[in-house]
């Protein structure tokens, strides 16, 4: 059987992967939050055994796996996709909960832009220019605003975290994929930073974590395509005036 022409095998081979992942996701949760190392005795002596199942976890990781197969196919993009995914789900958890993006998961992401640049070099060598492309602009825009934050207001307008991610995921979407995360991600804060101060949710002078919007954005831009996402983009800039 055969689901957009890929075997059934397939999805339930990362289905299952997925489901491990996001166990593993548990433990990983408890431990960067600590700053502990995540591949320890205490994995194996006191969690493992004790292991309860993550059920949030487990079946977002679940289905995240199987939808990014089906969109993507058999290929790199997706097996990048694959392992970017778990990450960047640790990234929305952790910022969420403690305003900190962990130095260790951008340097991961960053790793996997690295190692999928120099395979998709061998391709194609505009893809590695157009990666590296991405990994400035990325980290460009959100140290500029950084620095022109602190220059205003004499505090940080975006966390130092935020701009290593952003020039990570640079490295692994390129651009202008990363320009247009750059932008979703403030349209989406925005959006959410008005709606909790009208129901008062949060203060005016309160932190809100960005890293959440930026997790949230890239999600949106791996699974839309970009000619799509570009036109939605320029819909809502001209208030629907442009027309393709």
């Amino acid at each position: 059987m055969y689901i957009n022409d890929i075997s059934i095998l397939y999805y339930f081979l990362v289905g299952v992967a997925g489901m491990l992942i996001g166990q593993f996701l548990d433990w990983s949760i408890i431990r960067l939050r600590d700053n502990k190392r995540i591949v320890c005795r205490a994995f194996f002596n006191n969690y493992l055994p004790n292991m309860q199942l993550n059920n949030k976890l487990v079946y977002s990781m679940a289905i995240i796996n199987i939808i990014l197969l089906y969109f993507g196919g058999l290929n790199l993009q997706t097996l990048e996709f694959l392992l970017l995914a778990p990450i960047l789900v640790l990234i929305f958890v952790i910022d969420y909960k403690d305003s900190s993006i962990p130095n260790r998961l951008a340097l991961t992401v960053f790793e996997i832009g690295i190692i999928f640049t120099i395979i998709f070099g061998y391709i194609d060598f505009n893809i590695v220019v157009n990666n590296f492309v991405g990994f400035v602009v990325g980290g460009a825009i959100f140290g500029i605003i950084t620095l022109i934050g602190r220059l205003i207001t004499n505090k940080e307008a975006m966390g130092f975290g935020d701009v290593k991610l952003m020039a990570a995921l640079g490295l692994v979407m390129g651009f202008p994929k990363i320009l247009m995360i750059a932008v979703t991600s403030f349209l989406i804060g925005a959006f959410i930073s008005i709606v909790l101060l009208i129901f008062k949710k949060k203060k005016a002078k309160d932190n809100i974590p960005f890293g959440p919007f930026i997790v949230i954005s890239t999600i949106i831009v791996m699974f839309i395509p970009t000619n799509i996402l570009l036109l939605a983009l320029l819909n809502i800039f001209t208030l629907g005036i442009y027309h393709a």
